[in-house]
């Protein structure tokens, strides 16, 4: 049994002997597509999910629309190229994978979950370590969310310490989160862009800042996060945050959210370490997980599926 397979068994424990957790693990294994030429670019999933009731937060009265000036142009067929899921017509397997992923969080995001949690629409992505695939899984979720022909999705490159969103994306930009949290002149719309892709807006993580951890955790990170969370009922913000451990500042956005995305590398991940950063994320918060860079021979299947494991 893999390293992985140990952690979700201990989970779906953990959640059998609480009364207070209703744990669904959706479970995605695919197999080998010749379309997909990266090994990193094949993730399978385990979502398991648990919460609470938690008030909502108020709405804020601040615009945080793209300025009509902030266009970026992200090349999707370099993104193609690369294995991401991009706006091609064609069947593949990577866009399959983030369906199943995708679907979930939408469902808890707009279903009967959403009442149970604080900002069901905000959701963070992290590691345990970095190099486990976390923005390799925000870009992807992102550009699968904008499919939805009835919803919009905002790409926060929170991971202000490492950004990587815009270096994925190959683009950029004069002005970012960082920038915004540090000074008084900077509006929001400064700072959204929109793209090419019709239902796609980002935030890049801004300029390097010798405060840029404690911005994060500032007063005007969390008005903006209330403001993501309360002003467009069809939107998805999606984090790119810092790895859990190590980065204090990472639990404290993982708290202004409503769901959370863990990533854990195959036969990388240790359990110990995903112990401890579990530990970390608030415990009314909806947790997956997504398996990145897992591997399956060609002979187990026709492509893709997925099973339901409850307790």
């Amino acid at each position: 049994m893999s390293t992985i397979e140990k952690a979700l068994d201990k989970l779906g424990a953990a959640a059998t002997a609480s009364p207070a957790t209703e744990p669904v693990i959706e479970k995605a294994m695919a197999a080998a597509d010749e379309a997909i030429t990266a090994p990193a670019a094949v993730p399978t999933t385990e979502v398991a999910v648990q919460a609470t009731a938690t008030a909502t937060a108020p709405v804020i009265a601040e615009t945080v629309e793209a300025s009509p000036r902030n266009f970026i142009e992200i090349d999707l067929q370099s993104l193609s190229n690369r294995n991401f899921v991009s706006m091609a017509t064609e069947r593949r397997l990577i866009y399959e994978e983030y369906r199943v992923i995708k679907r979930k969080l939408i469902n808890n995001a707009f279903g009967g979950l959403s009442s149970t949690l604080k900002h069901p629409n905000l959701i963070l992505v992290s590691s345990s370590r970095p190099g486990e695939g976390k923005t390799f899984t925000s870009v992807n979720l992102a550009l699968s969310i904008a499919l939805e022909q009835d919803k919009t999705v905002l790409l926060v490159d929170a991971d202000v310490l490492r950004p990587n969103v815009s270096r994925t994306l190959e683009i950029s930009t004069p002005l970012g989160l960082t920038d915004y949290l540090s000074s008084t002149d900077i509006d929001v719309a400064d700072i959204i862009y929109s793209t090419n892709v019709e239902r796609l807006k980002l935030i890049t993580a801004g300029k390097p800042h010798h405060l840029s951890t404690e911005l994060l955790a500032s007063d005007k990170m969390i008005e903006l996060v209330n403001e993501f969370a309360s002003r467009y009922p069809d939107r998805i913000v999606i984090f790119d945050a810092p790895p859990l451990l190590g980065v204090n500042e990472t639990a404290v956005l993982a708290a202004m959210c409503g769901q959370a995305v863990v990533v854990l590398e195959e036969n990388k991940t240790k359990l110990n370490e995903l112990d401890k950063a579990l530990s970390l994320l608030p415990k009314e918060l909806a947790v997956g997980f997504v398996i990145n860079k897992a591997y399956y021979s060609r002979d187990k299947g026709y492509g893709y599926g997925y099973g339901y494991y409850a307790e």
